[in-house]
């Protein structure tokens, strides 16, 4: 696979970044102080409310039928339902989300192999970029504070207005890249958005199934379907390397 990949795309949040971690520390601050009365035992129940998102509210965000603030309001108000808070409206929600987005960008981390695996990147000679489903701005704080900004392209949801699997943001970012799609590669851990629609585009998808990271609720998240799909599947960043998916580009 490797001798026929000029540049690879990754994706940023739970792929480059621990999100999942950020979320947890972020929805911690809102258990202190919006559900004091839950317990400490619960407080994966939360997360996995918050990360499976039932109701989709994060889609039709990159899908351009809610902005930001507007999904994150209504998965608020229906883990407040869920766990007992008090309903938010507009004013008692800006407060809750100054709660949580500060204690989720304290909590951004990289995962321990990302910064290795874009050196190697770019010693083994690709062309290396980031495809989003989230905003610029905050995107581009997340990589700076994780010590990721370096990578040559970033495309994000602000580029069309709607995020993967649009075919357009990873046609774009190939684009971007200087590479055709046939020798683009884009690593990402949704099955579903990253992998399928990075095939469905006409590049070549892997499946990041990091162990334990999984969203459940709507999301496919079968290995049997992404190999019977003809879609590798790795654990983490570094297999791109062990297990033989990517090799040292020849010059040309």
């Amino acid at each position: 696979m490797g001798d026929h990949i000029e540049g690879v795309l990754l994706d940023i949040d739970d792929t480059l970044v621990d999100t999942r971690g950020a979320f947890t520390h972020a929805l911690a601050a809102v258990r202190v102080h919006y559900l004091p009365h839950i317990p400490d035992s619960q407080h994966g129940e939360i997360v996995a409310m918050w990360r499976a998102d039932a109701n989709g509210h994060y889609g039709a965000y990159t899908r351009g039928e809610q902005t930001a603030d507007e999904q994150r309001m209504a998965r608020a108000n229906e883990l407040h339902a869920a766990f007992g808070g008090a309903p938010l409206d507009a004013a008692a929600f800006e407060a809750w989300n100054n709660t949580f987005m500060t204690a989720f960008a304290a909590g951004w981390k990289p995962f321990p192999e990302a910064r290795q695996v874009v050196d190697q990147l770019r010693e083994h000679g690709y062309r290396i970029g980031a495809l989003t489903n989230a905003g610029e701005e905050l995107q581009r704080r997340k990589m700076a504070l994780c010590g990721l900004e370096d990578v040559d392209i970033l495309v994000t949801l602000d580029t069309f207005g709607v995020g993967k699997p649009d075919p357009r943001v990873f046609h774009e970012a190939a684009r971007m890249l200087g590479t055709q799609h046939q020798h683009t590669l884009y690593v990402g851990d949704e099955l579903d958005v990253d992998a399928r629609g990075a095939k469905a585009a006409g590049l070549r998808g892997i499946w990041l199934d990091r162990p334990g990271t999984r969203r459940g609720g709507v999301h496919v998240e079968d290995r049997h379907v992404a190999l019977n799909e003809g879609i590798p599947v790795i654990s983490a960043l570094n297999e791109l390397f062990t297990h033989h998916v990517l090799g040292e580009r020849k010059a040309t």
